[in-house]
């Protein structure tokens, strides 16, 4: 049975997987906002559990500067669809934020499987 969990108790578990990020790794992190979305766009797999939208740390150039930051979306429906208690959501909601903070640091999907967070 899915995990039932209000909006604002869901966006705590995001925001206590982000403060599970190592300090070093955090402080590299630039211009990214992480956002909770009920349920992923239109024309993306309903079972999407995250995305990043942006430009990897690895792909700016000199001339990166003045844009939108980064963006980093955790979907909570479909991740409150897989998961069967809390303590497995929690554990799903970090592993999707650092899923996709690997790819703001340029890490691919192929390599984050290869690492066990695919």
């Amino acid at each position: 049975m899915p995990v039932d969990l209000d909006r604002p108790a869901f966006e705590l578990l995001v925001d206590r997987a982000l403060d599970g990020i190592p300090d070093e790794l955090a402080a590299l992190v630039d211009n990214l906002v992480v956002l909770v979305e009920e349920e992923p766009p239109e024309g993306e797999p309903a079972d999407l559990l995250g995305l990043y939208d942006g430009v990897a740390l690895t792909e700016r150039g000199f001339d990166y500067g003045g844009v939108l930051p980064d963006r980093i979306f955790v979907f909570r429906k479909p991740l409150l669809a897989m998961c069967e208690d809390l303590a497995e959501l929690e554990d799903e909601v970090r592993i999707t934020v650092v899923h996709e903070i690997a790819h703001h640091f340029g890490i691919d999907d192929a390599a984050l499987h290869d690492l066990g967070w695919g």
